[in-house]
């Protein structure tokens, strides 16, 4: 249907108060409610980005290791979630940013934002990513040695430009556009949050809440694609999850908005049919239009990316309002999990993926093998290295661990 580009330069697009959900505008303050709807969808996310990730090893286009065979179902399947699925990330980040800023003082945000987002960001692309750009070097025939052969070479050049350094992380790209995000949208969000600000936006809120004008927020999504594509190797690239860096602040400042008056959750829970009805329609017509030839750069296919991907975020959002607005003990200890599983999977599935490069499996069996290795391995990770240690867990941008009752 549309590139599946993913969160690589040149060669891939590659705290808890424990509330119930109320539909009702959150009022600034310590007070202000946990929507644990969110916390379902950001576990739902990061389970999401595993299997993505691991189906990038079968599809047709290039990633750091590849299968020999490939597979035109993890094709559709990576074309359609890279639709919707950092879009869903940057959404999830602005409406928990909104509750954050209702409770901490600039300068504890700005230095939160370093401690969780930065920190894990910086070590990861030091420890974590040179085993990627290992593996991508040996089986593009670009590196004969071994690994330790090859770190003194990871710090030659930048990524993307000829060289090894991944000056963004590969993956990582996530946590370091987030947290530029979080600095520069900061005047602007304090501005938003004024109470003359707050209630224009709860008047818009009830505007939006007329049956289909919610459909309405695709259109910025659209205006920044069409004026993107007109630089598709400037800032049009999709070399960042499948869209451009400039659209992705659009998903956030709609996130922020979202976040800030509950009529557009309720909205949305209305809504929710008729946005699936909208998003399959609308996916198969981009199918079909790619299929018949059609520039995926033209001004239609940029409403029609819009549409559809604002169409699915509204199917995820509506349904996870309607009926995950519960809270659960495993859920919170997910929700914890959530950072250190996104910075560490890519490395995981990469390394896996690389040792069964030789197996003669299908692509079916190789597949569930992979997501299910890369899932252990993540896990066991997890619980025995960086949820019980201090140090790892601030290097992953965890807080400090709590002492029990």
């Amino acid at each position: 249907m549309f590139p599946a580009s993913h969160a690589h330069l040149n060669e891939h697009a590659g705290r808890s108060h424990d509330v119930k959900l109320s539909m009702q505008p959150a009022t600034p303050g310590a007070g202000s409610p946990r929507e644990h709807f969110v916390d379902w969808l950001r576990v739902f996310a990061t389970g999401m980005v595993l299997l993505f990730h691991c189906a990038r090893f079968f599809d047709a286009e290039g990633w750091h290791v590849k299968n020999p065979d490939r597979s035109t179902a993890l094709g559709v399947f990576v074309r359609f979630a890279v639709q919707w699925m950092m879009p869903l990330f940057f959404i999830l980040s602005a409406i928990s940013i909104r509750h954050a800023l209702a409770r901490r003082s600039n300068g504890r945000y700005l230095l939160e934002r370093l401690r969780r987002l930065g920190v894990p960001f910086v070590f990861g692309t030091l420890v974590l990513i040179p085993p990627q750009v290992y593996i991508e070097r040996v089986t593009r025939g670009r590196f004969d040695g071994s690994f330790l052969a090859f770190l003194p070479h990871y710090f030659e050049g930048w990524y993307g430009f000829g060289g090894n350094f991944a000056w963004m992380g590969l993956h990582l790209w996530y946590l370091e556009m987030l947290l530029i995000l979080s600095f520069l949208t900061l005047p602007l969000f304090r501005w938003l949050g004024r109470p003359a600000v707050s209630e224009r936006i709860k008047k818009g809120a009830t505007a939006l809440a007329r049956p289909g004008f919610i459909y309405g927020l695709a259109l910025p999504i659209a205006t920044m694609e069409m004026l993107v594509n007109l630089q598709p190797d400037g800032m049009g690239r999709r070399d960042f999850g499948g869209w451009s860096v400039l659209t992705y602040w659009v998903f956030f400042l709609l996130g922020y908005v979202i976040g800030s008056d509950g009529q557009f959750r309720a909205t949305a829970e209305r809504q929710r049919h008729g946005a699936l009805i909208v998003g399959v329609t609308a996916a198969a017509a981009g199918y079909l239009l790619l299929g018949s030839g059609y520039s995926d750069r033209a001004w239609p296919m940029a409403l029609l990316r819009a549409i559809n991907a604002w169409s699915w975020l509204l199917v995820l959002l509506g349904f996870a309002s309607k009926h995950l607005g519960f809270d659960r003990a495993w859920l919170r200890r997910a929700n914890e999990a959530v950072l250190p599983f996104y910075v560490l999977h890519q490395t995981v599935i990469v390394v896996i993926a690389f040792l069964l490069m030789g197996w003669r499996g299908t692509v079916l069996l190789k597949y569930t093998v992979l997501v299910g290795a890369s899932l252990t391995v993540i896990l066991a990770i997890y619980t025995c290295l960086i949820r019980r240690w201090g140090l790892m867990r601030f290097l992953f941008g965890m807080s400090p661990a709590r002492p029990p009752p």
